[in-house]
């Protein structure tokens, strides 16, 4: 699947460079999203498979993919002002056709696997499920559906409008887009290394404890941010935005310890799909309420949700050691 992967979504990217007409780029495109698709049930089971500690693993592949994203529109700007907007499409197309077609060699001379079911490490030696373990095995999905829900509303708030935000509130710092554009990647890029401290802390402590201070964190940055303009309202961006990516890996990791390995990658599907949906819904949103009412008014909602998925955090049970096979867990 991630052969298919890397070379469906590179060829789509060619084919976008190609294009003569908006239809054959909203195809090119939708054919993009369909392969972009793939890798977050395959790519996170893959990561986690028959580990027991996943928290920094899952922190280090959630890095790589955010500062794809702090890098994509300098990136995206380069090659256009150099080559036009078709290489923006071609060039990455040509990196991804070449990663696919090497991939399968890279993993034949490392003796991996080729993906098939592993055993896992905390595997329960064919312990049963008892409707306790179940109805706490239920709890803790709807906590991670919930705070999915939650937790990508305010990361695409978040990521979508603080260019925007600096903008209207650094003017004196930043006074044309080029600038706003490396602000707002300097803050990218040094949010994305907090997964690697968060992915630790889940590793070793209880990923409950973890988890709602991270949420405490959110709702107190967002208050604060509401009025704020100027330098302190940089310092304040850096320090929501170092909260919302670090919260990226920690329903990874409940879902890695929840799930057997043979259900692992259906999990990641259902939680990427709520993620995607939330996602689409909160652009709009974000743009209506920005537009009738401002960033204050946008805040206080971000802090009222992370307000919310603090209270939601609060039912996951007290032990996380969540083990997988019979989804059984130990007070």
């Amino acid at each position: 699947m991630m052969v298919i992967f890397f070379i469906g979504i590179g060829a789509s990217s060619v084919l976008a460079g190609m294009a003569d007409s908006p239809l054959q780029i909203a195809i090119s495109l939708t054919l993009i999203g369909i392969f972009a698709a793939i890798y977050h049930p395959v790519g996170l089971a893959m990561v986690v498979q028959g580990r027991k500690q996943t928290g920094v693993p899952l922190a280090i592949n959630g890095v790589f993919g955010n500062m794809g994203v702090a890098s994509a529109a300098l990136l995206t700007g380069f090659l256009i002002d150099t080559w036009g907007w078709r290489s923006a499409f071609i060039a990455p197309g040509i990196a991804s056709l070449l990663v696919g077609t090497l991939y399968p060699l890279f993993i034949r001379s490392s003796g991996q696997s080729d993906g098939s079911p592993i055993a896992t490490v905390a595997s329960t030696n064919g312990t049963e499920q008892t409707p306790d373990s179940r109805r706490i095995l239920f709890r803790i999905f709807g906590v991670i559906l919930f705070t999915t829900v939650m937790g990508s509303m305010i990361f695409q708030s978040t990521t979508f409008t603080l260019p925007k935000v600096f903008d209207e509130r650094l003017v004196d710092l930043a006074g044309t887009a080029t600038l706003v554009g490396w602000y707002a990647f300097l803050v990218f890029s040094l949010a994305a290394l907090a997964q690697l401290v968060v992915g630790y802390l889940v590793d070793n402590y209880s990923v409950r404890t973890v988890f709602a201070f991270v949420a405490v964190l959110q709702a107190a940055f967002f208050a604060i941010m509401a009025t704020l303009t100027g330098i302190a309202s940089l310092i304040i961006a850096i320090a929501f935005m170092l909260v919302v990516f670090g919260q990226i890996p920690i329903n990874d990791v409940l879902v890695g310890r929840m799930a057997p390995s043979e259900w692992r990658s259906r999990a990641y599907a259902l939680r990427s799909v709520v993620a995607f949906c939330v996602t689409a819904l909160t652009i709009p949103l974000v743009a209506w309420l920005q537009g009738t009412w401002g960033f204050i008014a946008l805040f206080g909602l971000l802090a009222v949700a992370a307000s919310l998925m603090f209270v939601a955090i609060l039912f996951l049970p007290r032990s996380d050691q969540i083990v997988q096979g019979s989804s059984a867990i130990t007070a």
